[in-house]
């Protein structure tokens, strides 16, 4: 039997993430809370939803963060950085590597010193 698509090749297209909106947020928890003990499971898997998104967006909505309730990792509010600012970041991180690096290389050339005098001394007293 022949194939008309390589053999590698996924023919369902890739999933996306789903997003929520604060409103619906605010509707699940809700529900979530009102909902009987034993009930509670059923209202998550209705939705598709686990516990631990209830908890967070219980907590967002007690500490008064309704605008927090709006995912920033998917949120089309989302501000993206320009390249400068990008480049910016990469440089001072990069900075702070080398800055790590000569230290420590100095503090490795502060004990081969001493230990190179160390041994000059042991030398000497040998002789």
């Amino acid at each position: 039997m022949t194939s008309t698509e390589p053999a590698g090749s996924d023919p369902a297209p890739r999933p996306k993430r789903r997003t929520f909106t604060s409103e619906y947020k605010l509707r699940v928890v809700a529900e979530y809370d009102a909902a009987p003990r034993n009930e509670k499971g059923a209202v998550l898997c209705r939705e598709r939803l686990y516990h631990s998104h209830v908890k967070e967006w219980r907590t967002a909505r007690d500490a008064g963060a309704v605008k927090n309730l709006v995912d920033r990792r998917t949120s089309p509010a989302r501000t993206k950085k320009s390249a400068a600012e990008v480049e910016k970041e990469k440089l001072r991180q990069q900075v702070a590597r080398l800055e790590k690096d000569l230290a420590r290389n100095k503090a490795a050339l502060e004990v081969m010193g001493k230990a190179s005098a160390l041994l000059e001394m042991i030398s000497e007293s040998a002789d």
